[in-house]
This record gives structure tokens, sequence and C-alpha cells, in this order.
């Protein structure tokens, strides 16, 4: 199938998603996480009707945009990101959606101050306790949220997570359910420097059981470039 194809099938599983779970399709955004996918191919999903562009890595970020990839779309970064490349992101996208330890924060406010801006950010919560993933606990995240006016460099929209890897249909709704509940909480609390629109959560594997746990925004990378890894052009 093509990319344009896939887009459509994954928009059909989303509104059947959403409407089983009682909600509004149109409440859920589609973020295609273009890792290892060339400018070619990102203009394809861009075409295909995809709301945002994700990217993972510094170097493909800073390859592709010029090139104007993600032309039509806002860009997001949503992989890992080391403190030394802070300043080849803060500015050029519109949200980083991985901010995952304190030191991050830290150095993502100093880079949004000096160019004097204010950068869109998400808290990445590890939501399982996995001691091999980044991310802050819930506690951390409740506590960060809290005390957001001390980033005036920063304004927070929402929470991402990666939830472990399930064994079947079903097994993460239990963590997606536990980021529904604390998003919703900090939510309530109408904290400065926090907007709370974005719960970005579910891949390929499990964007169903996501949406139906209150997910606002899946991010897809397998089910619309297919398996990867792809070689990645600069032309």
């Amino acid at each position: 199938m093509s990319i344009a194809q896939n887009v459509a099938a994954i928009r059909a599983r989303m509104d059947a998603a959403a409407r089983a779970a009682g909600r509004d399709p149109a409440e859920i955004l589609l973020c295609a996480a273009t890792k290892m996918n060339d400018a070619d191919r990102i203009r394809e999903a861009v075409a295909a009707g995809v709301d945002c562009c994700g990217e993972n890595r510094v170097q493909e970020l800073t390859a592709k945009q010029p090139l104007g990839a993600y032309e039509g779309r806002p860009v997001h970064f949503i992989g890992r990101l080391q403190t030394n490349k802070v300043n080849k992101v803060v500015g050029k996208v519109e949200l980083i959606q991985s901010v995952d330890r304190t030191e991050l924060l830290e150095a993502v406010n100093r880079a949004a101050l000096r160019l004097g801006l204010r950068q869109q950010i998400l808290l990445e919560v590890n939501i399982g306790a996995e001691p091999q993933k980044g991310g802050f606990s819930p506690g951390q995240t409740l506590e960060l949220a809290a005390g957001m006016a001390a980033y005036p460099g920063l304004f927070l929209r929402g929470l991402m997570a990666i939830p472990p890897v399930s064994e079947k249909k079903g097994d993460n709704c239990k963590y997606f359910a536990k980021m529904r509940n604390l998003y919703i909480d900090i939510a309530d609390k109408k904290y400065d420097n926090v907007s709370m629109v974005c719960l970005s959560m579910g891949m390929s594997d499990d964007f169903e059981d996501a949406i139906s746990e209150g997910s606002t925004m899946i991010r897809v990378g397998t089910a619309i470039f297919g398996a990867r890894p792809y070689q990645l052009k600069t032309t």
C-alpha cells in the first residue's frame, strides 16, 4: 500500500476507536514519526493529511528541514534530546515532546530565553517505571507542573508517554488510563505557564487502546511508512 493509503487506513481506525469510546475523532491528531524517512516520503505523508511530523534525531531534523520536508505541517521533536544539541532544536520545532529530565528542562529554558521565545514542551512520563527508560515519575511530573512558573522560557502543553512493550492488545490500557488521570489532574490545577492540550500516547501497535483511554495525539511511524530502516537521503 502507498503512504496515502496507509494514512487513510489509520484515519479510519482512529475514527472507529474514537467513536467506540464516545469521543469526537476530530479531538485526536495524527503525528507521523518520520525517523529514517527521506524528505520525499515525508512530503507524501504531509500530502496525505497527517497533522504534524515528529523527528527522533537532531541530525535528521537539521538535514531535512532545509529541504522543506515538513512544509505545510508543524514539526515536533519526539526523541531523546541531548543537552549539547538543544540549540539545534529550540525555536526550530513547534513542540518538544520528549522533555524527560530536569537537566534537559533547564537547558531548553536557557536556550529559549537566549532566543527571546517560549518553547512549547511536553513532559515525558515513565509511566511503567522502567529503569532503562528516561522520563519523570508521576509524582515528579506533578511537582514540575506546579513549578513551571520558574521556567519563563517554556510553556507546558501536556504530557507524553511510551508504555512498556505489550504482549497483546489491551495490555497497555492501564498505563494509558494512569496517564489520562495525571493529565486531567494537572489540567484542573490551572498552573502558570501550563495549558494542557496534548496527551501524546499510542503508536503503531497500540494507538487504538490509547485513543480509548483519552489520547489526543498518536505517534505513528511503521504503520504509515512501513518497516524501518530506510536509507536517509539528503536530496
